[in-house]
């Protein structure tokens, strides 16, 4: 039964995540450390203790998503001798193709922190707050997302942002076309769409400010061939060349995040169990995309130990 670890993006953040790992493993503890030495303050502290709205910042939960990932994988090898090579694959959703990248060797954690706080910072900073919106279309097949979205077009910048799995599409852009796209969908009988609650208009053309500073701060990054194949976002296929990473991460901030592909491609090169290190919200998913897999949370001292538990059989 092969295995694939996937790493979470925005929205898992909560006040005290992995507080749990943090006091369990030393390893964990080591991990919220070191992210706070790279940031020059406490956010651990503030993943501790709130308030939400401060953790909720995108430079904050970034970062701070990204330390319970690879704290929950650190903790997995130090106490029960699971590596991340007992995978066949790692990915990440959005942010989270960084945490797979910490956790794979690919970046040093303290580079994976300094670059998804500017990460954070940068797309806050492209579009001014209230100007983009995002959308999720609930049962939407992808003819009709992409119907909405060129009837949106007419007014202003939008797209497919997140094809997370059959029937959850995200889109994004300039808000007078996200909510013109909405109304389209609606006329095509999709039954659900809700406007997200969020900054940003993440994974768009306008967010092309952003891509260019994180082009800046990726020329300099040390990137090394991960232990294993990554499965980008905006590939759906696996990448080992340090060059070819740094490419897809500045691709990355603009473009889609292809999620049901990803996970399809992963189930048919024959990954029929997925462990999301620090978050249940892919395995969530899974459960209504590709139900004959499992799926394994990893998230509590509890559920690290039975996860390295049922791999020793």
């Amino acid at each position: 039964m092969a295995l694939a670890f996937i790493f979470p993006g925005q929205g898992s953040q909560a006040v005290g995540m992995g507080q749990a790992l943090k006091d369990a493993y030393p390893a964990a503890r080591e991990v919220f450390e070191a992210v706070d030495e790279a940031l020059g303050e406490p956010l651990s502290r503030l993943m501790a203790e709130g308030p939400i709205e401060t953790l909720t910042l995108t430079e904050n939960a970034q970062p701070a998503i990204m330390a319970v990932s690879v704290a929950a994988m650190r903790a997995l090898k130090a106490e029960f001798g699971v590596d991340v090579s007992a995978a066949r694959f790692v990915a990440g959703h959005s942010l989270g193709e960084y945490s797979a990248l910490c956790a794979a060797g690919a970046l040093s954690l303290a580079d994976t922190a300094r670059l998804l706080r500017l990460r954070g910072q940068a797309m806050q900073k492209a579009v001014p707050v209230g100007e983009g919106a995002m959308a999720v279309l609930l049962g939407a097949e992808h003819a009709q997302a992409e119907a909405a979205v060129a009837e949106g077009s007419a007014h202003g910048v939008v797209t497919i942002a997140n094809d997370n799995a059959p029937g959850q599409i995200v889109i994004s852009g300039a808000k007078a076309a996200v909510e013109a796209a909405a109304e389209a969908v609606k006329a095509l009988g999709v039954r659900k769409v809700m406007m997200l609650p969020v900054s940003a208009p993440f994974h768009c053309p306008l967010m092309q400010p952003a891509a260019d500073a994180m082009a800046e701060a990726l020329k300099s990054a040390t990137i090394s061939a991960p232990a294993l194949p990554v499965v980008a976002n905006v590939l759906a296929g696996p990448v080992t060349d340090p060059e070819a990473i740094r490419t897809l991460l500045v691709q990355q901030v603009t473009g889609r995040v292809r999620w049901r592909e990803s996970m399809e491609r992963m189930h048919g090169e024959g990954v029929t169990r997925f462990a999301e290190a620090g978050a249940k919200v892919l395995v969530t998913m899974l459960r209504r995309h590709i139900p004959e897999a499992e799926g394994a949370a990893l998230t509590s001292p509890a559920e690290l130990e039975a996860f390295a538990a049922s791999l020793k059989g």
